[in-house]
């Protein structure tokens, strides 16, 4: 029998129809962000790791370096059947944060990346210490764009018209759950690494196409924001037909252990 699982955020259910864009847009993960992950949550071979909303895979892929045993949980079809295509090699299962579809004391550690926002924290900290082996780590990850290049900070204001969760406002959906103490995980610890994603001026449009909040606008809007956002990024000096340019990122990288 299928379970009915708790309902995900209604902003999360355009990620189902965009996957695709979602796949060819967004960045990757710096790998002196992903080893440090693993050398603070003691991850390698004969451990398993979670990755929790795993989206595609961007995620999925980075952490292959490490050799630990990895499974991915997704809510929506579409991310999962992209996920199938692009990382065969890795299981994937139905779930949410809120009820993750794996044993108790199941994982040596659950990642999270450019996820852990659209959960509801208490329940979903509750939860993944529930999968957790004692003294097993959480980590949240997040790429975010550096609005101090011209042309990203127009298309963060294009964006914004349309209840864009900017970063301030993510961190203050789920911070305040690690801020008290809580009876499941120790302290927060944090670190950023410097990031970039190169590509051409549409694999930056398909970039913000991929934002939650675009992502499910009806097509003829969408149209017209890709439309808006390729002419900011063609007015920039450096965006040359054929050439590729690059956007700088911060990577945040959060972990705390399992009490």
């Amino acid at each position: 029998m299928t379970r009915s699982l708790p309902r995900i955020h209604p902003d999360v259910r355009g990620f189902d129809r965009s996957a695709a864009t979602y796949e060819r847009g967004r960045p990757d993960y710096p790998a002196t962000a992903v080893h440090h992950l693993g050398r603070v949550l003691h991850l390698g071979p004969g451990t398993i790791v979670v990755d929790l909303g795993c989206g595609t895979g961007k995620f999925t892929r980075a952490l292959r370096p490490l050799g630990a045993t990895r499974i991915a949980v997704e809510p929506t079809a579409g991310m999962r059947r992209v996920f199938a295509t692009v990382v065969p090699d890795v299981p994937i299962v139905d779930g949410t944060a809120e009820k993750i579809p794996l044993p108790d004391g199941f994982a040596d550690a659950v990642v999270c990346a450019q996820s852990f926002h659209w959960f509801r924290p208490r329940r979903a900290m509750r939860e993944i210490a529930r999968v957790l082996r004692p003294g097993g780590g959480l980590a949240m990850v997040w790429n975010t764009r550096d609005d101090r290049v011209g042309w990203s900070r127009q298309i963060s204001r294009i964006v914004a018209r349309y209840r864009w969760m900017s970063p301030k406002s993510r961190e203050a959906r789920w911070r305040p759950a690690f801020s008290r103490p809580n009876p499941w995980f120790g302290p927060l610890h944090e670190r950023r690494f410097r990031h970039a994603q190169r590509g051409s001026v549409e694999t930056f449009v398909e970039r913000t196409l991929s934002v939650s909040v675009i992502a499910n606008l009806p097509p003829a809007r969408r149209r017209a924001v890709a439309s808006e956002v390729r002419a900011v990024i063609t007015a920039d000096a450096r965006a040359r037909p054929g050439r590729a340019i690059t956007l700088p990122y911060e990577t945040e990288v959060y972990w705390s252990y399992r009490r």
